[in-house]
């Protein structure tokens, strides 16, 4: 089977298609024939380096595969499997999920709603949970509140507006010039210009801030907060942010009646996939898919997401149809 692979950190150049073997089947796990993947920030750093070395490799990488999100057809079940079969359409996560097959472990994958391609099922499980987890289990959230979501128009941010909008909540968008109208199609009530005002000074206060961007100092998130209110910080776009996000986060928090926290890692598990399966099967969620690229353009889909200006999700599509 052909896989995506890199045997160094360094830009997008360092990416492979290469023949690998396909997965073995272990009694845990699921053979899923990939027809879609999706690229996220992890994908990127695991492939630059950076961080990343502390967990895949200092010098290069423990494991040449990447890729986590997947949509697809079982092709084998494990002995210990119980939830699927060979035949059925899932979504979910999967390690090296730039290849043609794939090896997930059964509570990692759902199956896949029955409305949507695999091209959109494939956009959902990193992003869509990471918006999840932010809003309901580090947010709080309840209906009725005011919501911000800082960078509207990404992966995670096109998730967080629509899931805060289905848990009935008054939600607005942050984002540049040219995402607004898309920031109202998916649902938002109101949308901020952040390169015509600030939301930190306009006055305006929140119940719950989620910030995909995580471009403001702790004391800005502070100010746009109402009393009680829970700004959820997710991801980081600098190590010295990340750093003082956490320690002057902790220290607002344990001194004032606002708390600001650093979401962490997402937790991929079926009862949160198989949530947004109803909610896509609703239609109250429709993934927002930027570009698609073919799996020998993998590299590509990883250069256009580094750049950052990607709006929704970049696909992967793994064509079989010339399989004989």
């Amino acid at each position: 089977m052909k896989a995506v692979v890199h045997t160094r950190y360094g830009p997008p150049d360092v990416l492979q298609l290469e023949e690998v073997e396909k997965p073995v089947l272990d009694d845990g796990r699921v053979l899923v024939e990939i027809h879609a993947a999706s690229v996220n920030p992890v994908d990127y750093h695991g492939m630059r380096g950076g961080l990343a070395r502390l967990f895949s490799g200092l010098r290069r990488p423990k494991d040449p595969r990447l890729g986590t999100d997947i949509a697809g057809r079982v092709e084998a079940v494990g002995n210990k499997v119980t939830q699927f079969h060979p035949g059925d359409e899932v979504f979910g996560a999967c390690p090296g999920g730039f290849a043609e097959f794939g090896s997930a472990r059964e509570d990692y994958l759902a199956l896949k709603p029955s409305n949507t391609s695999f091209e959109e099922a494939a956009a959902v499980p990193v992003a869509a949970i990471t918006a999840l987890q932010a809003l309901r289990d580090k947010g709080k959230i309840q209906p009725g509140q005011q919501v911000l979501v800082n960078g509207a128009s990404g992966g995670v941010g096109t998730f967080a507006v629509q899931i805060a909008k289905s848990l009935r909540t008054e939600v607005t968008g942050v984002c540049s010039t040219r995402n607004m109208d898309m920031a109202r199609s998916i649902g938002a009530d109101h949308v901020i210009d952040y390169t015509q005002e600030d939301f930190t000074r306009n006055g305006l206060r929140y119940d719950l801030i989620c910030d995909v961007a995580s471009n403001r100092s702790v004391f800005d998130y502070k100010r746009a907060l109402k009393p009680q209110g829970v700004c959820v910080i997710v991801g980081f776009s600098s190590v010295p942010r990340l750093f003082t996000h956490l320690v002057l986060g902790a220290l607002v928090s344990k001194t004032g009646n606002k708390k600001i926290g650093f979401m962490g890692i997402a937790k991929i598990n079926p009862k949160d996939l198989v949530f947004l399966k109803e909610l896509l099967e609703a239609r109250k969620v429709v993934p927002v898919i930027d570009r698609r690229y073919p799996l020998s353009d993998t590299a590509e889909a990883l250069r256009y997401l580094g750049e950052g200006h990607a709006r929704g999700k970049v696909v992967i599509t793994v064509d079989h149809d010339d399989k004989t």
